[in-house]
């Protein structure tokens, strides 16, 4: 699928919704009684993420905070990735994630992420914002390394590197 570039107007959305989150970064703190926690790090920038989650008996996010030192892009990406999973299922949280890879890898636009995963639509519309850096494939690694942690966090693994997926 070829996604189009973004027009000015999005673009310069986008980068105020990054740059929010990068100067006020949400959830950043490890969560107390989480249930897993991973590690990630970008060894091409040295950007380094710590994500916790608490996780429920039914399969529930209950909570979710991170401890980074990185790039805007990275610190914004971990904000905003806790605040779309705070209460989302372990199933949804993957569906997103494969969403904002594919968002940031140009693989998808937003209408297309929707509607593989309509009951995320307001997420996905909010997480959109990551999409900027398919135009600089270098920052891919830095948006998505807190969600690799994430996953990594879910499966029971204390770490991950952005080589991975």
């Amino acid at each position: 699928m070829n996604v189009a570039p973004l027009n000015d107007d999005l673009r310069t959305l986008y980068q105020e919704v990054i740059l929010d989150h990068a100067k006020h970064p949400r959830n950043a703190r490890l969560v107390e009684r989480h249930t897993c926690k991973a590690q990630g790090n970008n060894p091409m920038c040295g950007d380094r993420v710590t994500v916790t989650a608490q996780v429920s008996d039914d399969g529930r996010l209950r909570d979710v905070g991170f401890e980074g030192k990185g790039c805007a892009i990275s610190i914004a990406s971990a904000s905003m990735m806790t605040e779309a999973l705070n209460g989302q299922t372990i199933a949804a949280a993957r569906r997103l994630f494969d969403a904002v890879h594919d968002l940031c890898t140009g693989k998808i636009d937003a209408d297309a992420a929707k509607a593989k995963i309509p009951e995320a639509a307001e997420s996905v519309d909010k997480l959109a914002s990551l999409s900027g850096v398919r135009q600089f494939p270098v920052r891919v690694k830095c948006a998505t390394l807190p969600w690799h942690a994430l996953m990594s966090c879910l499966d029971g693994k204390g770490q991950t590197t952005t080589t991975e997926k």
